[in-house]
């Protein structure tokens, strides 16, 4: 199908769709990604041995689909831990990401790249910290040199203890100093952890390069409390041209595990079409009337 032209690519989390990366969930992934409309589709990393990277490109590029990529680490592998031998797999792993990213022929990988994602029993360390700049700062060397922009996406504090607000993710990105590095801002989180939904999208202003749109309870966009006016709002003050990716997790669709460390007890949808053409709607009626497409 001919997809309008946008000022923001629109994106849909492959979790809408499948909750895993076997080539059948792929396909299916890819294929309702584009008969829904949108222009990317966001694939989690968390399932990595058993994505067909050669057969994904290929799905992608025939369905005319841009693709990003992103993951958060488990305590095992934390990039924060003070722990050596614990970030030297975190590291590994981030690097495995991101060569599956550049072999996807994404430009983004994104998510909770600094820390493992869960309820942390106390607040980072120092040395924690240093560690995850480290590891981000040698990360961003390798996606320059593959034209890839790293995000660190800001989450609520049971999902991280080290990037719970937009402020904290601009100093961590600062720290990183790499040009390469940018905020990904995600409503959800924004809704528990931000004072409201439009200065935190203009203290990051510039360096916001990706952005996840989810209610409250990560149900049908505007049906929750959620100040999505506000937010896109804001997304036109500063011109914002990057991509917008809806963001919805059921436990009817994602895979048992993930659901646990996503903390999705309950079937908060069952028709993942019906869900993703309404945010297609939702997304584009509020970009028509307070995005960027009014700046141009």
């Amino acid at each position: 199908m001919n997809k309008p032209l946008r000022a923001n690519s629109l994106g849909i989390h492959a979790l809408v769709w499948v909750g895993d990366t076997t080539p059948d969930s792929i396909r299916h992934a890819v294929r309702s990604t584009s008969e829904a409309g949108f222009d990317l589709l966001e694939l989690s990393l968390h399932d990595l041995e058993r994505l067909d990277v050669p057969g994904t490109r290929t799905l992608l590029a025939e369905a005319g689909l841009g693709v990003v990529c992103s993951r958060g680490l488990a305590f095992d592998a934390d990039v924060s831990s003070d722990d050596p031998a614990v970030v030297k797999r975190g590291a590994a792993l981030l690097r495995a990401s991101l060569e599956t990213t550049v072999g996807l022929g994404g430009r983004i990988f994104t998510g909770a790249l600094f820390s493992a994602l869960g309820k942390y029993p106390a607040a980072p360390t120092p040395a924690g910290r240093a560690n995850a700049v480290s590891v981000i700062r040698e990360l961003a060397t390798a996606a320059a040199d593959n034209d890839v922009t790293l995000g660190l996406e800001v989450c609520n504090r049971y999902e991280t203890n080290l990037v719970n607000t937009a402020r904290q993710a601009v100093e961590l990105a600062d720290d990183i100093g790499a040009d390469n590095v940018m905020v990904h801002l995600d409503t959800y989180h924004m809704n528990i952890e931000e004072a409201d939904m439009a200065r935190p999208v203009r203290e990051v202003g510039d360096r916001l390069g990706y952005v996840h749109i989810g209610e409250n309870h990560r149900g049908f966009l505007g049906s929750g409390h959620i100040d999505f006016t506000s937010f896109f709002h804001a997304l036109g003050d500063i011109g914002y041209r990057g991509p917008i990716t809806f963001e919805s997790f059921s436990s009817s669709v994602v895979a048992r595990g993930l659901s646990d460390d996503l903390a999705v007890w309950r079937d908060l949808w069952e028709d993942g079409r019906e869900l993703a053409d309404h945010a297609l709607n939702f997304t584009t009626a509020m970009l028509a009337v307070s995005g960027p497409a009014k700046h141009g």
